[in-house]
């Protein structure tokens, strides 16, 4: 049986920082960057990898914000004035087609119930397995070998 589902993005919250001279990031652990490979600096704001000579910020973010053992932070890039990826229901943005991904699976109380690794082409068929089990809440979207977070994967109903 097919699930709905929808990939979120985060919100951009970040724009401020791109005003901020290099002291002022390194206070948060963050860096400014200018692209210099495609792929290779997804941006978490708008689901889409940043263009050859755009300017990006790399900084952590708690993208696991739960009361479980599993809360999580990561590395994350965003791209100056990114604009925010509102996607249809069931779409799979184009960033992730091309990658190897780390999938982890939590129920409703932010605990890991499940963990699997697929091809980003093959990406709706295994959110479509996981959430064929019915404690499956949401999946976390992960790049496979630096384990950088992506987005989220929520059951819609």
């Amino acid at each position: 049986m097919d699930v709905n589902f929808r990939i979120s993005a985060i919100g951009n919250n970040f724009n401020h920082l791109f005003n901020w001279g290099k002291s002022d990031l390194s206070s948060i652990g963050a860096i400014k960057m200018i692209v210099d490979a495609k792929p290779g600096y997804p941006c978490r704001v708008s689901l889409e990898d940043a263009e050859i000579g755009e300017e990006v910020i790399l900084l952590p973010f708690k993208h696991h914000d739960t009361d479980s053992p599993y809360q999580a932070s990561g590395p994350i890039f965003v791209r100056k004035n990114a604009v925010h990826a509102n996607l249809e229901i069931n779409e799979i943005p184009k960033m992730l087609l091309h990658r190897l991904l780390s999938l982890r699976v939590y129920d409703s109380n932010g605990m890991m119930i499940d963990a699997r690794t697929t091809e980003g082409k093959e990406l709706k068929e295994a959110i479509q397995d996981i959430f064929n089990n019915r404690s499956a809440d949401y999946i976390q979207i992960h790049n496979s070998s630096p384990g950088c977070y992506n987005c989220q994967v929520n059951r819609m109903e």
